[in-house]
């Protein structure tokens, strides 16, 4: 185990519960960054620098955003596990397979998956690990969409010009 900011030599954790390990990104073009790792998967972002104990996963996912900002990196290789629902993972498993660099819209994902487009936006609000699970490449027909993480919609269109789909913006 690594240590990270905050100087903790044991990982947290509450009676009964998996450790938990953590590792920030402090300067994001986003803001800072942290993720959280549970049972060896990432189960969440946060924006926001997290003290705590790193572990090679955490470590591992923070130099994967790191080399995403730098235009290194435009698929994430990380065990994932958020904490949500059949559907919401069926739904993360449709948004990780569009492209860097592409869209999809609400209809388009509600129309392959079966479920209306509300189901979309709510699923999209209840992603846990969003970049990695790349929320942000999901549009309204005609808007933006919400976007879940810090700064919202405007943190959205960061993360669209960064990846060349800043011509569906205008």
């Amino acid at each position: 185990m690594l240590g990270c900011a905050g100087g903790v030599t044991r990982p947290s954790s509450k009676v009964g519960q998996t450790p938990s390990y953590t590792a920030s990104l402090p300067n994001s073009p986003v803001g800072p960054l942290s993720v959280v790792v549970r049972d060896g998967a990432v189960v969440k972002l946060d924006w926001a620098v997290v003290d705590g104990v790193s572990d090679l996963v955490s470590t591992e996912a923070i130099a994967q955003l790191a080399q995403y900002f730098a235009g290194e990196r435009q698929v994430f290789d990380l065990p994932l596990a958020p904490q949500v629902s059949a559907f919401q993972l069926k739904f993360g498993a449709a948004l990780r397979a569009i492209p860097f660099g592409e869209t999809r819209t609400y209809g388009d994902l509600a129309r392959d998956l079966g479920v209306p487009a509300q189901a979309i936006g709510q699923a999209c609000g209840g992603n846990t690990i969003p970049i990695i699970i790349p929320c942000h490449r999901v549009l309204g027909a005609t808007t933006l969409g919400g976007f879940s993480g810090a700064g919202g919609v405007e943190a959205k269109v960061q993360l669209l010009r960064h990846e060349g789909a800043a011509s569906l913006l205008i």
